[in-house]
């Protein structure tokens, strides 16, 4: 098992902690890492863009001339795809780019990305972060205590934390989220540094171990 140091969030290391092989200690699988990231981009999608046919497009009721002994190309509606002003043929429609991977893949890759981080020296075990006021301050301190102030950072607490989630929504490329509802494969990826309380560590094991 990958033993790591545990640190306070002044960046004192305070002691060790063992981490489980089956999570932290996976075969790094870029495919499915790739298929997730793609997967949680695509559900973001608004899948607005939206095109008139010709049957969409306003007028073209009459026959602009009559059908023959005019020497023109017979013509039905001036509204035909190939008239300039006419409709549009296979645009796009107001859809889902939604799609689903299994449990098993989606957890694969949280694994993988968990792995990678590890791996990098990316991921760092805080004993617990909490604030007793929302405050942008303390995020910031706690960050400087890494050297990690001026990087992509993400924090990974156990539950939602409000003072937490409070005090990093306001600095740039800094995130908070709780490992029990929004861990997830992009926000991994993204941030350069992985901030994760041992409750949160204790609870990523109990449901992917």
């Amino acid at each position: 098992m990958p033993k790591v140091a545990v640190y306070d969030i002044t960046g004192a290391k305070t002691g060790e902690l063992e981490l489980n092989d089956s999570v932290f200690g996976v075969e790094v699988n870029e495919a499915v890492l790739h298929q997730a990231v793609v997967m949680q981009l695509a559900s973001q999608r608004l899948g607005t863009a939206s095109t008139k046919t010709r049957g969409l497009v306003r007028g073209g009721g009459r026959k602009p001339w009559k059908q023959k002994g005019t020497g023109r190309a017979r013509a039905g509606s001036t509204r035909s795809p190939i008239w300039v002003g006419g409709g549009t043929t296979f645009g796009p429609q107001p859809r889902s780019y939604a799609f689903r991977m299994p449990r098993k893949q989606r957890r694969l890759a949280i694994k993988s990305a968990l792995t990678a981080k590890l791996q990098d020296g990316e991921l760092v075990v805080v004993d617990s972060i909490a604030f007793d006021a929302p405050k942008t301050k303390n995020v910031i301190n706690m960050l400087s205590g890494f050297d990690a102030a001026n990087k992509k950072s993400l924090i990974i607490t156990g539950e939602v934390v409000e003072n937490v989630e409070k005090s990093a929504r306001n600095i740039p490329g800094v995130k908070a989220i709780p490992a029990s509802s929004s861990l997830n494969v992009y926000d991994l990826l993204y941030h350069d540094k992985v901030f994760v309380t041992k409750e949160a560590i204790t609870r990523i094991e109990e449901v992917l171990a």
